[in-house]
């Protein structure tokens, strides 16, 4: 049996006086959470705080729901990818560059309530978003 290959990310949310928003990064035309490879002796949840801070500079973040997670299920080449739910007081993001890459690894980002992240998301993300949703109360 293939071993699954795993990266973890973080849904993460903002909370406004009456509802959440959700942030959602875009790649070419891909809309996804913050998200990366977990590296040789890293935790997953390390993993997911640090693919936040490269790819937003988001470094404040709370997690109010412990480490719990979900996952996707197995797709492209066996990979899974492990979402924890976090929120962050803050709204200021950066898009750095990536040293390897030599631009941002995403092009966009966008902070969404419910709806407008459900409608961007692809089908095998809309469950990690609605998990997200149920356990935020938002």
């Amino acid at each position: 049996m293939k071993q699954k290959t795993l990266s973890a990310g973080i849904v993460v949310l903002r909370r406004e006086s009456h509802w959440c928003l959700y942030l959602l990064l875009r790649c070419y035309d891909y809309w996804d959470f913050p998200k990366g490879m977990v590296e040789a002796g890293e935790s997953p949840i390390s993993a997911a705080c640090r693919e936040v801070r490269e790819e937003t500079s988001i470094t404040e973040l709370e997690f109010s729901w412990g480490q719990t997670f979900i996952e996707t299920e197995p797709y492209g080449r066996g990979k899974v990818a492990r979402y924890y739910l976090a929120s962050t007081p803050g709204q200021k993001i950066e898009l750095p560059v990536n040293p390897q890459l030599g631009r941002p690894e995403h092009d966009e980002f966008r902070w969404l309530n419910y709806h407008g992240a459900r409608a961007l998301l692809v089908p095998r993300l809309v469950h990690v978003l609605d998990w997200a949703h149920a356990l935020s109360g938002c």
